[in-house]
């Protein structure tokens, strides 16, 4: 008994072995796949990195773009607007000048009169056409001193 528990033994240690053997090929195999898989993911990571590198340029040109485009969009909506108020005064103006003139020209008109209107009209009186003219003068000069 005392050798076959001796060769039980021994039979059980050599299963292990092989058992153990049999483990460290497979372990083995499974440390060489996650080496390449390790190689693989620096070189994922390493694309990652110069990928959010590119993209954090070309955040800063869009930034910088965006600043250009502020700029100018807010000194031409400035000249827009100053514009739009030279506009609106210079409308003011001319419907002034509009209002002069045709105060000028109905002063300038001869009064209609029932006898006078088969005959052709006569020439206008030089008093009322010389009272209009300087009212006209005397609106300018008012007026800031803007020709009609």
């Amino acid at each position: 008994m005392n050798h076959s528990l001796g060769m039980a033994i021994e039979t059980l240690v050599a299963i292990l072995l092989m058992l153990t053997i049999v483990y460290c090929v497979m372990l083995n195999k499974r440390l060489t796949r996650l080496k390449a898989d390790e190689h693989s993911l620096k070189a994922v990571i390493g694309e990652l990195i110069t990928a959010t590198e590119i993209a954090e340029r070309a955040l800063g040109g869009l930034k910088l773009a965006e600043r250009d485009v502020n700029e100018n969009l807010g000194s031409q909506l400035a000249a827009a607007t100053q514009m739009s108020d030279q506009l609106y005064k210079q409308l003011g103006e001319a419907d002034n000048v509009v209002r002069r003139l045709s105060k000028i020209a109905i002063a300038a008109r001869p009064a209609a009169s029932p006898e006078t209107a088969a005959v052709p009209a006569a020439k206008p009186s030089s008093a009322k056409a010389v009272a209009a003219a300087a009212e006209a003068f005397s609106e300018r000069r008012r007026s800031n001193g803007l020709a009609a």
